[in-house]
């Protein structure tokens, strides 16, 4: 019996043996299959942040090239401070193509017609290491101008050194334009008023005027009077006053009438009479400036409809503008005035002038309100006339002609009464 159970024992240890053998196995094999699933997992992790880092590195680069703000990255370990990088946007803003643009300095970017003390002022910013943000006028490679905002921002490393810049340009041209227009807008409102102003004082003016020359006249006709019959010379010095302040006193009467807020006075008139009177209260001008006046009046011509006060402000103003253009040069003495029959229904008008002609840049925006190439000019004058023709129905024109001078013209409906 205790041979037997020595065996007994004997396989019992054996078989508890063997039994923690295999534990101690499995346990291993299971540690091996944890680790490998471990670094399994962490290859699928390591995978998945390459991943995402490399759809965010897609993704910012995206954004960067869709921007509309042109963006660029500067080298500032180099003294020259060349371009490594720039979007499709700061390609097409400054009008350089990228074989221009990369290695190459940003400041050769800058057109020679470029201010040189904002160049220096960025150039100062960057070597101090400072932010740079600021508006400015720029020119792209073809010469044109634009507006943009320019920021610029240092890039340090770990360590804290600047290692590039970054910048961004935002074309703000429209807004300037339109930041233009409304200091334009604001001007021509302040022009109107001042203008307003200056009308009540002229009404107020020629309302004080007109009395002493009604005095002066009244003094001259009775002192002609008391010289009947004798002084033929004083006499006639006495009717030259007379006639002087009866033109001074037309000139302040139709001034007056003008500036009142009337209706227009259609009536039935001659254009050539019309021509010959608004010449006589001008000639004394035309004189003054020895300054030759010809008129070429076509014979016959039917008769139109208008204002006469309106028509010779017309008239006068386009001939003091043209003996203004003739000043210039003293062998400029020619003015003409013609008038002719355009066609079976219209009335043509001429002033031409021998003076320095019309600057090709000013010939379009000649009748705008407020323009004026004269220092001292209020710019309504060619406007009002021109407002004026359109309300007869008419076109008021200009052109410059071949040999010298300019001519200003103006066509005017015939009445209806005289069509057939």
């Amino acid at each position: 019996m205790k041979k037997i159970r020595k065996v007994k024992n004997n396989l019992e240890e054996k078989f508890r043996q063997q039994t923690d053998e295999l534990r101690i196995r499995d346990g291993q094999l299971r540690q091996g299959a944890d680790r490998e699933k471990l670094g399994a997992d962490r290859e699928r992790q390591g995978a998945d942040r390459e991943k995402i880092a490399e759809e965010q590195i897609y993704i910012r680069t995206k954004a960067i090239e869709s921007t509309l703000d042109g963006i660029f990255i500067i080298d500032a370990k180099k003294p020259d401070f060349p371009i490594i990088y720039a979007n499709p946007s700061f390609y097409s803003l400054t009008g350089f193509s990228k074989s221009e643009i990369i290695g190459k300095s940003y400041f050769l970017l800058y057109g020679i017609d470029s201010n040189l003390r904002v160049s220096e002022e960025i150039k100062k910013t960057l070597r101090q290491g400072k932010f740079f943000h600021g508006e400015m006028l720029k020119f792209k490679k073809n010469g044109e101008k634009y507006w943009c905002l320019l920021r610029i921002a240092p890039i340090r490393d770990s360590k804290g050194v600047i290692t590039h810049y970054v910048g961004t340009k935002t074309d703000t041209t429209l807004m300037k334009q339109r930041d233009l227009e409304i200091e334009e807008q604001r001007e021509e409102l302040l022009h109107v008023t001042r203008v307003g102003k200056l009308a009540e004082f002229v009404s107020s003016l020629a309302h004080e005027i007109s009395q002493p020359l009604t005095a002066i006249l009244s003094y001259a006709q009775a002192a002609q009077r008391m010289l009947k019959d004798r002084e033929p010379q004083l006499r006639e010095i006495l009717q030259y006053i007379i006639n002087d302040d009866q033109r001074a006193a037309e000139v302040i009467r139709r001034l007056r009438s003008l500036l009142k807020k009337n209706k227009p006075a259609f009536e039935t008139l001659d254009i050539n009479t019309l021509t010959n009177d608004t010449v006589t209260l001008i000639m004394p001008h035309i004189i003054a400036k020895n300054k030759v006046i010809k008129l070429e009046l076509a014979g016959g011509l039917p008769l139109i409809h208008g204002d006469r006060i309106q028509l010779q402000q017309v008239l006068l103003n386009l001939i003091s503008n043209s003996l203004e253009a003739m000043e210039e040069s003293k062998h400029s003495t020619d003015l003409i005035i013609k008038t002719s029959l355009k066609n079976a229904g219209t009335i043509m008008v001429q002033v031409k002038d021998s003076g320095c002609g019309i600057p090709e840049e000013n010939m379009k925006k000649l009748f705008a309100h407020f323009f004026t190439s004269k220092p001292d000019g209020l710019g309504m004058g060619l406007s009002i006339s021109r407002s004026i023709v359109e309300a007869h129905g008419g076109h008021l024109e200009a052109m410059n002609n071949p040999d010298h001078g300019a001519t200003f013209y103006f066509t005017i409906p015939v009445h209806v009464a005289n069509k057939p």
